[in-house]
């Protein structure tokens, strides 16, 4: 991401997301009243032509794995809440609402962004109307001159009490190193702690209409200046998280018998690029 500018990725999860809400059936997936108004006037002609139309099924797809991956996330803090688990820490937070519906008065919430994303996200929400949260906590980092530990216990962060952690659309843009250090140090945190996030297969995986997809959405990226650069396959993420004692890692094929199953639109989860995964210590 450029330093002066708000993650452009960013933006395209928001609108996928409010997009789930005002065009897919319901039941919806990620059921998110705020996903629509954190966007305001200012990106709704944006969300008007996000893509829907049956014969562009990647980007369905797309819309499809965005809003599991939310669901997932939420889904495994509804389990380690009810355990005891009293942090939730999302990395590359984005647009993310969570923190403005968070139904666990015991959990504190931290949002851990790019200085320039997060100020526009709060931009974004004083326009909207929407208060920030008491037990909300906001940790700028810009990553190529802060540690993450250091801003994370400046902000009140205790390394004393489990957290989950929650690392979605943001692997795909590390390089190995920064994602070992994020790794490290979340296998230090105390038993109970875990992590979710999604990865990427290769492209070498991938079968062929999977890579004219893949090479479409990577082209995007790079223009956007968020370039993919990090891939895994699943014995190789494996290899990676040997701290961890229970790893739960999801194809699509899982993915849509979780959360697409009976539905009477066509959103389902396309292809074995994108995964899913959940570590706990």
């Amino acid at each position: 991401m450029q330093d002066a500018r708000p993650s452009r990725t960013a933006l395209r999860v928001a609108l996928r997301r409010a997009a789930h809400q005002l065009y897919d059936a319901k039941p919806l997936v990620l059921d998110d009243p705020f996903a629509v108004s954190i966007l305001g006037d200012s990106y709704a002609e944006e969300l008007s032509r996000t893509p829907t139309r049956p014969d562009r099924p990647f980007s369905v797809a797309l819309r499809a794995f965005l809003v599991a991956r939310s669901r997932y996330a939420e889904d495994n803090l509804a389990r380690a809440a009810s355990q005891g688990v009293t942090q939730y820490v999302l990395l590359g937070a984005g647009l993310d609402t969570f923190a403005h519906r968070n139904p666990y008065a015991h959990l504190r919430v931290f949002e851990v962004d790019h200085p320039a994303t997060q100020q526009w996200k709060r931009g974004l929400l004083e326009d909207s109307g929407l208060p920030s949260p008491a037990n909300l906590t906001y940790v700028s980092v810009d990553f190529e001159c802060q540690s993450l530990p250091e801003r994370l216990y400046s902000a009140g962060f205790d390394s004393r009490n489990a957290t989950l952690f929650a690392w979605l659309g943001v692997v795909p843009y590390l390089t190995f190193e920064a994602f070992r250090s994020t790794i490290n140090f979340i296998a230090a945190q105390p038993h109970g702690s875990g992590v979710v996030f999604d990865y990427t297969q290769p492209r070498s995986a991938l079968s062929f209409l999977e890579k004219l997809a893949h090479d479409s959405l990577a082209s995007r990226v790079q223009l956007a200046g968020e370039p993919f650069q990090l891939f895994f396959t699943p014995s190789e993420i494996a290899a990676e998280l040997t701290a961890f004692r229970h790893i739960e890692d999801l194809g699509s094929s899982e993915i849509n018998a979780r959360y697409f199953t009976g539905r009477t639109d066509n959103l389902k989860v396309l292809g074995s690029a994108g995964r899913l995964l959940s570590a706990w210590l």
